[in-house]
């Protein structure tokens, strides 16, 4: 029954205050409950809570946040939470749904508060950003913000500054310890930011061009120094037309391009497709909006920054 009420909230967008009652108030020596919108967001919120909070994603390993639908084991996860830890610039497009079916009545947090928002690049370029990405979907509507600010490693020190507050308001008494985690973990991102910014930076500029299929890493573009070209139109919610892969073939050949990135929450086949027709080759596997699943080297945040450096570097002709 009550699985049946969830899902009926979830579908018809009403309220299950009822059902999720009202969320325990913490108490001394129990664990902060914590619901994060998507995997690399639930990762930087157990770097800082350790073994203090109890964390729950939403989006898991490999998903896509852009096309996520909630189900009721969500509803009931986020009804029993004290804290929500969401990106912000409108990423999560699907969230005030599940919040309404839930009747969550904790605190949320906007992790991205406090960065510099990127615009996405004009119309010019070809995207159509009535949804962010090209796919003509209401529902997936990001606005004309940038939302993939992790991608600039500087940007996540930012999150980690805001999540340690986070649970240093909800759990007072542990806050000494929040913050010395939020600090030896924004060192390490600190000094992965200046190892990047040093060995793109060694790459002749002219050679610092790759393609993808969705328009997830311009901020890792603009801190690294290299630019990301894509395909119209193209989103993880629609496939490319004959056009979109003539228009980016051409694109390659003009610029000179050396290879081509598939993502870890897209199908392969539009990026076999360009390669085989140009002759340059597929870089390797990016990581965008999520993690690689448990035991993989893109499993972590740093794990995820690393993999895709390194894939990226090597195809430049770089020193990894």
């Amino acid at each position: 029954m009550l699985n049946r009420r969830l899902l009926l909230a979830l579908t018809a967008g009403l309220s299950l205050a009822a059902v999720a009652a009202s969320i325990p108030a913490h108490a001394a020596g129990e664990r902060v409950k914590a619901v994060a919108s998507f995997s690399i967001l639930g990762d930087l919120v157990r770097e800082v809570g350790g073994d203090r909070v109890e964390v729950a994603t939403l989006v898991g390993a490999n998903g896509d946040a852009h096309v996520y639908e909630p189900t009721p084991a969500d509803a009931r996860k986020l009804g029993e939470a004290q804290l929500l830890f969401e990106n912000g610039l409108a990423f999560e497009s699907w969230l005030p749904r599940l919040l309404r079916a839930s009747g969550f009545a904790g605190i949320r947090v906007v992790v991205s508060e406090g960065i510099t928002p990127r615009a996405f690049r004009g119309e010019d370029d070809g995207h159509d950003h009535a949804d962010g990405h090209g796919g003509g979907h209401a529902d997936h509507r990001h606005g004309v913000e940038d939302p993939h600010a992790w991608q600039n490693v500087a940007n996540a020190v930012i999150y980690v500054k805001n999540i340690a507050a986070a649970l240093e308001k909800a759990d007072p008494d542990h806050a000494a310890a929040y913050r010395e985690r939020a600090t030896a973990y924004a060192a390490r991102l600190a000094a992965l930011d200046a190892k990047l910014k040093a060995r793109f930076g060694a790459i002749p500029e002219a050679r610092r061009k790759v393609v993808t299929t969705h328009d997830a890493f311009g901020y890792f573009g603009s801190a690294y120094g290299i630019a990301f070209l894509g395909p119209r139109g193209v989103s993880t919610e629609s496939e490319a037309s004959a056009s979109d892969v003539a228009r980016i073939i051409d694109q390659i050949r003009e610029d000179g391009i050396t290879a081509v990135f598939l993502e870890n929450i897209t199908s392969p086949k539009l990026t076999e497709q360009i390669a085989s027709a140009t002759g340059v080759k597929v870089g390797g596997r990016l990581y965008s909006d999520a993690l690689a699943a448990p035991g993989e080297p893109a499993s972590t945040y740093i794990g995820l920054v690393e993999s895709n450096a390194a894939r990226l570097i090597e195809a430049l002709g770089g020193t990894p």
